[in-house]
């Protein structure tokens, strides 16, 4: 899986194309593409490269990182579920890191907790726990996600409810898990009608 210049130079050979170059081709028809399909199968093979530290000087040459960053605004859930997948990849980088939470990452990937997609919601609680600095925290563990980490950490999916409870006891303080529990009892408790009205 992670290999090292000297390996890669084995693998493509003197005439090969080279890792570089090839990511290049991959983000040239990303962008030249209008054909959905095409883009969904880029960004997955671009979320592939992420796995590997010896692409990262080359994801920031060529800004995949803020290609991962602008797909996650679009409406096509499978372009948003290989793009938190590629930001999730790569986001322990501390430079990738750094880039992701100084873009508005952080929000971009805290919008992605809403989506109907099972991957992308377990990919992005993965990489707000990533993300994770002591300049992010305030708005990585901010009340809404909280509460929403407790309402995923009673789900049936146990993927979904396990990682949500890493989440909360890795990661938030008790105090802000029991203001998110105080939220969800105001929210569940049926309101008093005054009768003098």
């Amino acid at each position: 899986m992670f290999s090292s210049k000297e390996e890669l130079k084995k693998r493509t050979g003197e005439c090969g194309i080279g890792r570089f170059n090839y990511l290049q081709s991959l983000v040239t028809e990303y962008q030249d593409t209008d054909n959905n399909e095409s883009k969904q199968q880029v960004l997955a093979n671009l979320a592939n490269f992420a796995y590997d530290p010896i692409n990262y000087g080359h994801f920031q040459v060529l800004n995949i990182v803020d290609l991962f960053l602008d797909a996650l605004e679009e409406s096509n859930e499978k372009l948003i579920e290989y793009a938190i997948g590629g930001v999730c990849n790569c986001c322990l980088d501390k430079r990738i890191k750094l880039q992701v939470i100084q873009h508005d990452g952080v929000k971009l990937v805290t919008a992605c907790l809403s989506s109907p997609n099972e991957e992308t919601v377990l990919s992005a609680i993965t990489t707000l726990m990533y993300l994770t600095t002591p300049e992010s925290k305030k708005d990585i563990m901010s009340l809404p996600v909280v509460e929403c980490m407790l309402r995923f950490s009673e789900a049936s999916n146990k993927r979904l409810g396990n990682l949500a409870k890493v989440f909360l006891q890795d990661y938030c303080l008790v105090s802000q898990v029991e203001a998110a529990k105080e939220i969800q009892h105001q929210l569940s408790t049926p309101k008093q009608w005054n009768q003098d009205i």
